[in-house]
């Protein structure tokens, strides 16, 4: 997977919400190991001190467990994790109206934009705007 990363924000805040999307998106699954710091550097073209710094922000954040020699696991807690995806899509909601918004465009119109889009096939497309992912990752 190829990240495109944000020259204005630090990488390891990217990786933090990258490895977030792969748990809330089940790409990492509730108890899955999670892959070597330096096979993920690998992958994703980075430092690994950098993946380091983030996934010990997941341990911080409880998404992740480290078992002495045999490595990191994604946490088995359902309810960490849908709390996860609420927050995760929260956000995602207040960007939508922040821009929304700033368009100038009435609640009642966002409203129904969402609908429309919602039972499109083109809802599963990533967010071009997102500068963590590139469309050819929608699937990872």
């Amino acid at each position: 997977m190829t990240i495109d990363f944000d020259p204005s924000r630090p990488i390891w805040h990217q990786l933090v919400h990258e490895f977030r999307r792969r748990i809330v998106v089940g790409t990492w699954e509730p108890g899955g190991r999670i892959g070597g710091v330096r096979d993920l550097a690998g992958e994703l073209g980075v430092n690994p001190n950098t993946v380091q710094r983030a996934l010990s922000e997941l341990e911080r954040d409880g998404l992740c467990r480290v078992e002495r020699a045999s490595g990191r696991y994604v946490t088995d807690d359902g309810e960490r994790i849908r709390g996860l995806r609420a927050e995760m899509a929260a956000d995602a909601a207040d960007d939508y109206i922040r821009r929304a918004r700033g368009f100038g465009i009435p609640l009642d119109h966002a409203t129904s934009l969402i609908a429309e889009r919602w039972t499109t096939d083109d809802h599963d497309r990533p967010d071009p705007t997102d500068a963590t992912t590139r469309p050819a990752d929608a699937k990872a």
